[in-house]
C-alpha cells in the first residue's frame, strides 16, 4: 500500500501524482513550440510566440523532471522500493532505451531510402528509375547539389531567409570538430565506465573524479556541435533550407545532440547526489547505472552518425 514499507514480496504502490499530466502537457507544447518557430525561420513569418511556447515547455519539462526524481530519490531512500521493484526500474529503462534505438532506427532508415533507393530512382537508375520527374536533366548525387528551386531560378529571386531553398555549397566534412566530438565522446563512455567500476569497488573519489570528467567530455561535444551548426549556416550554406540534405543532416544530428543534453543533465543529478549528499553505494547506485547506460547508447548512436553522416 502507499506509504507503507515493503516486506518480502510485497510491492510499494505511490500515491497518486501530477507529475505525469505536466510531463505530456509540457513535452507536446514543447513539439509545438520548435516545430513553429523552426517555421518561422525558414519562412521568415515572424511569429515569435512559437519560441516563448518552447521556452515555458523547456522550463516545464525540467520543473517537473525535478520534482519527480527528487520524489523517486526519497522513496529509494526510505527504502520503500523493494528488489522487485527496482527490477521492474531496470526493465522499464532498458525498454526506454529500446524505444530510442528505434526512434533513431527511423531516422537511419530514411537517410538509406533517400541515398539507395528514391534519389537513384528520380535519377532513371533501376527498374524503378524514373528520369526527369523532378526537371529536365537531374541526375541525383549525395548530396544533391541542388534543390527544385535551384534548378528553375527561383531561389535566386528570394532572399535566403524567405522560404528560398539553396543547395547546400558542399557537404560537412568528416574531419575536423566531427572527429573531435567523436573522441570526445568515446573518451566519454571510457571514463563514465571507469567511475562505474570505481563505485562498485566502493572507492567514491574516484567515482566523482572520473564522471566529472565525463560530464566535462559532454559538455565539450555539445560546445562544439553548436559551433559546427555556425560553420554550416555561416560558411557552407549547409541549413535546414538546403534541401533534404539540410533536413536530414540537422534532424539526425539535433535529435542526437538533443538526447546528449539529457544524457549530461542525468549524469549531472548522479555526480551532485554522490559529491553532496553521499549516495550511492556498491550494491544501490540504479540511479546512476541507469544513467550510465543511456549515455553509451547516445555514444553508439554518434558513431553510426559519424559514419553514415559525415563519411560515407
Amino acid at each position: 500500500m502507499a506509504g507503507s514499507n515493503p516486506g518480502a514480496g510485497s510491492y510499494y504502490v505511490p500515491d497518486q501524482s501530477r507529475l505525469a499530466i505536466s510531463m505530456a502537457t509540457s513535452v507536446a507544447l514543447l513539439v509545438i513550440g520548435v516545430a513553429g518557430g523552426i517555421n518561422s525561420i525558414t519562412f521568415d513569418t515572424g511569429h515569435g510566440g512559437f519560441w516563448s511556447i518552447f521556452l515555458l515547455a523547456l522550463l516545464g519539462v525540467v520543473v517537473t523532471l525535478a520534482l519527480w526524481f527528487r520524489q523517486t530519490i526519497k522513496e529509494n531512500r526510505a527504502g520503500m522500493n523493494s528488489a522487485q521493484l527496482k527490477h521492474s526500474y531496470a526493465l522499464g529503462m532498458q525498454w526506454f532505451i529500446f524505444s530510442e534505438v528505434m526512434f533513431f532506427a527511423c531516422f537511419f532508415g530514411v537517410l538509406f531510402y533517400v541515398r539507395h533507393l528514391a534519389g537513384p530512382w528520380l535519377g532513371g537508375e533501376g527498374d524503378k528509375g524514373v528520369s526527369n520527374m523532378l526537371w529536365k536533366g537531374f541526375e541525383f548525387s549525395w548530396p544533391p547539389e541542388s534543390t527544385p528551386q535551384d534548378a528553375v531560378g527561383l531561389a535566386k529571386q528570394v532572399p535566403a531567409n524567405s522560404g528560398a531553398f539553396h543547395g547546400a555549397k558542399e557537404a560537412m566534412s568528416w574531419w575536423w570538430i566531427p572527429f573531435l566530438n567523436t573522441t570526445l565522446l568515446l573518451s566519454s563512455s571510457v571514463t563514465c565506465h571507469i567511475a562505474h567500476v570505481a563505485m562498485k569497488d566502493n572507492q567514491r573519489e574516484r567515482f566523482n573524479k572520473f564522471l566529472g570528467i565525463t560530464l566535462a567530455l559532454g559538455f565539450l561535444f555539445v560546445m562544439f556541435q553548436a559551433y559546427e551548426y555556425y560553420e554550416a549556416y555561416a560558411h557552407l550554406g549547409l541549413t535546414l533550407n538546403a534541401g533534404i540534405y539540410g533536413s536530414t543532416f540537422f534532424i539526425l544530428t539535433g535529435f542526437h545532440g538533443f538526447h546528449v543534453c539529457m544524457g549530461a543533465i542525468m549524469l549531472t543529478v548522479q555526480w551532485l547526489r554522490s559529491t553532496r549528499a553521499g549516495h550511492f553505494t556498491p550494491d544501490d547506485q540504479f540511479g546512476f547505472e541507469a544513467s550510465s547506460w543511456y549515455w553509451h547508447f547516445v555514444d553508439v548512436v554518434w558513431v553510426g552518425l559519424f559514419l553514415f553522416v559525415y563519411i560515407l
